[in-house]
């Protein structure tokens, strides 16, 4: 039996134009679209067969979203959906049986299903790895008790991935498991969190005797923490670094402000937008090669420091804007208690994006974190001293 050939841009554009003829994007529903390309390989081109891919070269994604968007094919809001396409689908892809990717890729790739994640809790957000919600065996499944907090689309969620302790009386690092939780169970508590802006686009959640089978657990008991860096380093990436146009973003809304402005442009003022405008436009392009890294296989620590450059420039760049606006910065017309779909910092106002950009120092690892994980992984630097480190999670202090 011969071995087919291997994929190349052109094979891949052929594929797109034979999807494209058969299910008109101008006449398919979203859910349908998406499932026919799902289908036919063209979702995560690098997935395996039958799984939303055709094995082919990671690095040739592009042609084919460019080839889509050009078409005006429908894709994913990346905002109620961006969990589950950028976290769950590589975690799942890496440590699920399948029986779980069969299960779970396709309707996560349609949107028929939202993903949450549950990591995060009280006494465990940076130091993820001293968590203390308790996964205990119970026959041939496991019950979960316990309290995350933090958890974007919880409250839209029908499904989670989710870290738990699983053994005590090993060092914090080596008792962790990781599994897939139905947030619609039994014991599933969503409460809202209402932050700054007056949103609530995230949540605490409560986990009261939460029954999870085995089947749905990724990767083996106590090896959860290898499990979690899979999704941590691709929730970096995804924050950090998505495309975006040569003065796009929140410097091309300010660079905007600024030209239709000239009463705001004091020389001081434009000295820090050009500072600005210069530092996007280098975040831009890193993150550009940043994607180029990722196509040729998993994503690793740079993906710290492209997240740790987004949260610096969105805080400063939000200042800047307030700044050009004088006194009608200082306004705020929105307390109301809501939950959004999504947060959206272009869509916001400049008042909305300056509170709301406080949390990307925060969200997705805290920037000290971040910082520590450039030092030590990337410049090589001697790491922190971690007195924890072989001492048994139930000994360590709460």
């Amino acid at each position: 039996m011969s071995t087919p050939p291997p994929w190349t841009a052109e094979s891949l554009l052929a594929a797109v134009h034979d999807l494209l003829a058969e299910h008109d994007p101008a006449t398919t529903s979203v859910k349908d679209f998406l499932g026919a390309r799902y289908d036919a390989g063209l979702a995560w081109i690098h997935f395996p067969e039958g799984f939303g891919g055709l094995a082919a070269p990671r690095s040739l994604q592009q042609v084919v979203n460019d080839a889509f968007a050009a078409a005006g094919a429908p894709t994913l809001d990346p905002g109620r959906h961006g969990i589950g396409l950028g976290m769950a689908a590589p975690t799942l892809l890496a440590f699920g049986d399948d029986a779980v990717k069969n299960r779970f890729l396709r309707p996560l790739w349609t949107g028929e299903e939202v993903w949450c994640q549950l990591f995060s809790e009280p006494g465990a957000g940076s130091d993820l790895a001293a968590l203390g919600t308790r996964a205990v065996r119970d026959g041939d499944g496991w019950t979960v008790d316990g309290q995350k907090v933090w958890t974007s689309l919880a409250h839209e969620a029908q499904w989670a991935i989710l870290v738990t302790r699983t053994d005590p009386d090993v060092p914090k690092h080596r008792g962790m498991t990781y599994f897939v939780c139905d947030m619609t169970a039994p014991g599933v508590e969503v409460r809202p969190l209402r932050q700054a802006t007056g949103e609530a686009e995230f949540n605490e959640v409560f986990l009261t005797g939460v029954r999870i089978p085995d089947a749905h657990r990724l990767g083996e008991v106590g090896d959860g923490w290898r499990v979690a860096q899979t999704t941590l380093m691709n929730e970096r990436v995804a924050i950090g670094s998505h495309p975006v146009p040569r003065e796009g973003g929140l410097i091309g809304l300010v660079a905007r402000r600024w030209r239709e402005q000239p009463e705001a442009r004091t020389p001081g003022l434009h000295d820090a937008l050009l500072r600005l405008w210069v530092d996007a436009e280098a975040a831009r392009l890193t993150g550009e090669r940043l994607r180029q890294q990722l196509a040729a296989g998993q994503p690793g620590p740079e993906g710290s420091a492209a997240k740790l450059a987004f949260a610096r420039l969105n805080q400063q760049i939000s200042g800047l804007e307030l700044e050009l606006l004088g006194g009608e910065g200082l306004t705020y017309d929105d307390w109301t208690f809501r939950r959004p779909a999504h947060p959206s910092m272009e869509g916001g106002t400049p008042g909305y994006r300056y509170l709301r950009a406080k949390g990307n120092s925060i969200e997705g690892g805290t920037s000290e974190i971040l910082r520590t994980i450039i030092a030590e992984r990337i410049l090589g630097l001697p790491p922190e001293i971690r007195v924890d480190k072989d001492v048994a999670w139930k000994d360590l202090a709460k």
